[in-house]
């Protein structure tokens, strides 16, 4: 992805524009708001958002709150080459992981450190562990939550899960680095082709949508469902029909 672009002014007009809904400013809204839920704390976690043939990628080692469009990492989708690099910061480390949702038609995606996120993969790899069963396939599972409707059925099928639905979301093994998440992520997808999330384990989840509205929307929707499926296990209330806790 090295690319012999200029990071001057004359490609300041990339991430230069009035409208609150361009990918530039409205990164840096997203991560003000999701420094509040305490999803992107320490310069953790990053969004991107495809636009057009571009792909706006927030910095590596900025503090999410303090971001602010000058910031901003321009790449062109379809050479992997950067049209801007800002001269003082690094490329986000989740770039490739990025990339993967944009190759598989996504326009937004999402990578957050939630703590009920690390908490829900830490509770599945406990009971495989419990059962004896293998953790290299872990999947967190949960059915008869209202806020399923919240996440849709899966790309190139109409509508939304349903209340008496399964949600499946796959997860994946930690890494030391960031980028060596990529092939395990792009295996996840394969294996689940109707996911718009992948967890990682002790780490947090990647989200994705067809657009920044969607993406945001299941973001909030699987936020919800991770944060009440740690106070079910607490109070021993099973996820499934099928799983007895």
């Amino acid at each position: 992805m090295d690319s012999s672009a200029s990071s001057g002014d004359s490609m300041d007009t990339l991430i230069t524009s009035p409208s609150p809904s361009h990918p530039a400013n409205h990164i840096c809204v997203l991560c003000r708001n999701f420094y509040t839920l305490g999803w992107v704390t320490g310069t953790g976690g990053g969004v991107s958002i495809k636009h057009g043939p571009h792909i706006f990628i927030a910095p590596s080692g900025v503090q999410k709150e303090l971001m602010q469009p000058a910031d901003m990492f321009v790449m062109e989708h379809a050479t992997r080459a950067y049209l801007r690099k800002p001269p003082v910061l690094k490329p986000s480390a989740c770039t490739p992981l990025f990339l993967a949702a944009f190759d598989r038609g996504a326009g937004c995606c999402i990578h957050t450190h939630s703590q009920w996120a690390v908490l829900v993969t830490l509770l599945v790899e406990r009971d495989a562990l419990r059962q004896g069963s293998s953790t290299a396939d872990l999947c967190f599972e949960v059915e008869r939550i209202e806020q399923i409707k919240g996440i849709p059925k899966g790309r190139g099928k109409e509508g939304m899960l349903g209340y008496y639905d399964r949600l499946k979301i796959p997860i994946i093994p930690n890494t030391a680095h960031e980028e060596d998440l990529t092939q395990s992520l792009e295996a996840a997808m394969e294996r689940y082709p109707d996911t718009y999330a992948v967890l990682v384990l002790r780490h947090g989840v990647y989200v994705w949508g067809d657009n920044v509205q969607k993406a945001k929307t299941q973001a909030e929707s699987l936020d919800y469902i991770f944060r009440l499926a740690v106070e079910m296990r607490r109070l021993e209330l099973p996820w499934t029909d099928q799983n007895t806790n």
